[in-house]
């Protein structure tokens, strides 16, 4: 007879949606809620990604809606290691933005933010400041030594370009 647990489809991969599903945590609960963002972007998120998708700033590559440890961030370049978010009012001196941000640059990121009517009413100028902020990023050699000593390595697709 056959076993739908113990024989995965093909299409789900090695042990199969279901054993993902059981592994459950707060790492994957951030995954997904990653993942809804990405899908429902705030308009001036999806200014920002449509000026960094597909390495239209100046060939630089970032990813959108990561999960880094226990946050997500918008806009992360991990070859040169900087974060881009968009904030709405709701981060208006906020404390958890603060303790967030200085967590990140302990990890060796650079975190530039810029307000949501900034990047709607002008998305040059922080595009101009997005590309000056990767300029001005340690070459890669000096990157690739302080993400060694990170506890977030740069991922493996990104350790290849920057050799």
């Amino acid at each position: 007879m056959y076993d739908r647990e113990a024989s995965p489809s093909p299409l789900a991969g090695e042990g199969g949606a279901r054993a993902r599903q059981r592994v459950g945590g707060r790492g994957d609960e951030l995954r997904e809620r990653a993942k809804q963002m990405r899908c429902n972007p705030t308009d001036a998120e999806r200014r920002v990604w449509s000026l960094l998708r597909a390495k239209r700033l100046a060939e630089f590559k970032f990813k959108r809606q990561v999960v880094i440890d226990r946050y997500i961030v918008d806009f992360v370049n991990f070859r040169h290691r900087v974060i881009i978010e968009a904030d709405g009012s709701q981060h208006a001196e906020s404390t958890y933005d603060t303790e967030r941000d200085a967590y990140l640059r302990v990890q060796g990121f650079a975190v530039l933010r810029f307000w949501n009517n900034e990047i709607l009413n002008n998305p040059n100028g922080v595009a101009e400041a997005i590309l000056a902020a990767l300029v001005r990023v340690p070459s890669p050699t000096a990157t690739r030594q302080q993400a060694a000593k990170s506890p977030f390595p740069l991922p493996q697709g990104e350790r290849s370009n920057a050799s």
